[in-house]
């Protein structure tokens, strides 16, 4: 695990500039305003690869992390391989880049061969989405394991 790809013109605009450095400040700063436990969590930006290191408390708020920081508008890659999981290795997690048309049921049915399963998608990427009919293509989302 280390580079996940993003979609570079898709995602939540925020101030960047030419600035690597403020622009992790920004990154930094939307990725806390999530309140997912990534206070450990530093960001470094180099050019539209952003870099996070330090270390979450479990695999869902790896996951978080790297999807919170990756659907932003001027990021295509995030590289997590400095990203540590408290006690555990990290698993190679499952995303969905959003395609045109898609509904978090069609993923539901694609992911788990069951539409009604959608509202596992929504609070797997809860706080960054709102509500279950606001996605847009090229947003990435986490696809959790229902094992």
């Amino acid at each position: 695990m280390g580079f996940f790809d993003f979609v570079k013109s898709a995602g939540k605009k925020l101030g960047f500039g030419d600035d690597d450095e403020e622009n992790a400040k920004e990154l930094k700063k939307e990725l806390d305003s999530h309140k997912l436990g990534t206070d450990a969590v530093q960001v470094e930006v180099k050019g539209d690869t952003a870099i996070i290191k330090g270390a979450v408390e479990d695999q869902s708020i790896f996951e978080k992390a790297v999807v919170a920081v990756g659907n932003t508008l001027g990021i295509s890659k995030v590289e997590a391989s400095e990203l540590k999981i408290a006690d555990a290795p990290a698993n190679d997690p499952k995303f969905h880049t959003v395609e045109k048309g898609d509904t978090l049921w069609a993923i539901a049915e694609k992911a788990y061969g069951n539409g009604s399963k959608y509202n596992a998608i929504f609070e797997a990427n809860r706080p960054m989405l709102s509500h279950p009919d606001k996605i847009y293509p090229g947003q990435v989302l986490r696809i959790p394991d229902l094992g």
